[in-house]
């Protein structure tokens, strides 16, 4: 199965094992990424909650790693505004939200997760601006007119996963282009969340001119190790609870290690899949402001 296909449908079995989504809407989102419904059926009681493996509480979890708590007073800020534009991509118009910081340390491109431009990730755009950093977040459904033409997420999601790969890393080489253009001289970084995590080590696997020279993936899973392509410094987020994306993580600090690679992988105690969404049931506000601290430290040391 296509790594990306099996990360959505697996993100959709345990929200059907949590209750977040009927096991009829389950069928249908992993119909949509092309199971048939024998193997989606076997998906979801492989994800139910009678076998779900659970890490109870101060338990590590599954792959061990360094654990990671904020340090320090955390610095929350209010997102400035963003503003819709377009740019030229390799074969078609993009579209992104974006917000230019008003002077910029550095320049960061946003990767949004499977639903596409949220309200999440326009407030995650907003504040890095509004903590000094140029940000665009690119709407990878750009070429079938973005996430607005799309108000089904399982149609959503599996045009995502027909974009990802070659369409969505030029995009996104497209979106560092746009963003060399809107804050000339800054280094370049990157952070994405859920697909988005997936996308950030896409990019890095694809090479990335012009180059990054740092990344930030959250809960991503990597299944490329050759990062030969890149320079940048990298910090790779988990959550402790998230067992399906953690079964990546060693892979992801070996990959980093072969490469020689500035890294550090943080995992943060007590949280799930998504711990950084706001508008989400997994969100832990204590947790996504000291990761939020981690990755603006990260991109003040290599995008400076």
């Amino acid at each position: 199965m296509d790594p990306n296909v099996q990360y959505l449908a697996e993100e959709v079995a345990e929200n059907h094992a949590d209750g977040q989504m009927s096991r009829r809407e389950a069928m249908r989102h992993l119909s949509y990424l092309g199971l048939s419904a024998a193997t989606a059926a076997a998906l979801l009681a492989a994800c139910s909650k009678d076998n779900k493996t659970t890490v109870s509480e101060g338990q590590a979890s599954t792959s061990a790693a360094p654990t990671s708590t904020a340090a320090g007073p955390v610095t929350t800020v209010a997102p400035l505004a963003t503003e819709n534009i377009t740019y030229p991509g390799k074969d078609i118009t993009l579209q992104a939200v974006f917000a230019k910081a008003a002077s910029p340390k550095g320049a960061v491109l946003v990767i949004h997760e499977n639903r596409g431009i949220t309200d999440f990730i326009k407030s995650m755009t907003g504040r890095l601006a509004a903590s000094g950093y140029t940000a665009l977040a690119v709407d990878l459904l750009s070429a079938q007119g973005g996430t607005a033409a799309h108000p089904d997420p399982a149609e959503l999601q599996s045009t995502l996963v027909n974009n990802a790969t070659d369409r969505s890393a030029e995009d996104m080489r497209s979106s560092l282009t746009e963003l060399t253009k809107r804050a000339p001289g800054a280094k370049l970084g990157a952070t994405g969340f859920c697909f988005g995590g997936n996308m950030t080590w896409l990019l890095l696997n694809a090479g990335d001119p012009p180059p990054l020279a740092a990344a930030v993936p959250f809960y991503g899973q990597l299944t490329n190790d050759d990062l030969s392509k890149t320079k940048a410094a990298i910090m790779a987020v988990y959550a402790e609870l998230d067992t399906r994306v953690n079964a990546s993580r060693d892979f992801a600090t070996s990959a980093m290690e072969k490469a020689r690679l500035t890294h550090e992988v943080k995992t943060y105690p007590g949280v799930n899949h998504a711990f950084m969404n706001n508008t989400g049931s997994a969100y832990n506000e204590t947790q996504a402001n000291a990761a939020y601290q981690a990755m603006i430290d990260w991109f003040g040391k290599y995008l400076k």
